[in-house]
């Protein structure tokens, strides 16, 4: 029914967001986790949502990316995992080290999660082995932690990474380009982005 919610954060409870949009409060579920994410009351954001309904019960469930949306999704068609137990594997866990967990058979860490024992642990390693690639997982962790790095750039450098994607590049290759450029102290994002264009060129 709702694929996002995009609007103003008016509160932020233990394990749950009220997000405002067009003059209406929605109350989100959220890993606790993701609190450190949020800025604070005010900030303008983007929820991927997943709205989980039960005989006279509606609850929506909240992201910060698709990707933790979809795994969330995954852990829901485990048998004995509801959306509490699902949104508690991904309080403890990233989606990366789900994924490395489930491939890798790591049932103790999968078992720290509140409320999920090492039956249930077992049961979701069985049920979802299968849907797991180990090549998609280690894409998946390499272009997170791209996005991390473009993330801790300066800020010129930042904004020349996210023109270079704009521009149709990979996150990957346009990162490589603008980590392998000196930066003076006087640099424009123009200079730097006409510089990482000839870089480029050469990779």
């Amino acid at each position: 029914m709702y694929s996002y919610l995009k609007g103003e954060l008016v509160e932020i409870l233990e394990d749950a967001i009220v997000v405002e949009v067009n003059d209406i409060g929605y109350h989100i579920h959220i890993p606790a986790s993701m609190i450190d994410y949020f800025t604070g009351i005010g900030q303008k954001v983007k929820i991927y949502t997943y709205l989980h309904v039960k005989e006279d019960l509606m609850e929506l469930y909240g992201f910060r990316t698709r990707d933790d949306l979809n795994i969330f999704k995954l852990l829901l068609g485990v048998s004995g995992i509801g959306p509490k137990g699902a949104l508690a594997v991904l309080t403890v866990m990233t989606p990366d080290d789900l994924r490395f967990a489930v491939l890798g058979e790591d049932v103790k860490a999968i078992a720290k999660a509140p409320g999920i024992g090492n039956k249930t642990a077992q049961r979701l390693i069985l049920e979802l082995k299968d849907k797991l690639k180990l090549e998609d997982a280690f894409e998946k962790k390499t272009a997170h932690v791209a996005e991390e790095q473009a993330g801790s750039l300066s800020g010129v450098k930042s904004e020349a990474v996210q023109a270079l994607t704009a521009l149709g590049y990979g996150t990957s290759e346009s990162l490589k380009a603008v980590n392998s450029l000196e930066l003076s102290s006087d640099i424009t994002v123009e200079d730097l982005l006409k510089a990482a264009l000839k870089q480029m060129a050469f990779l």
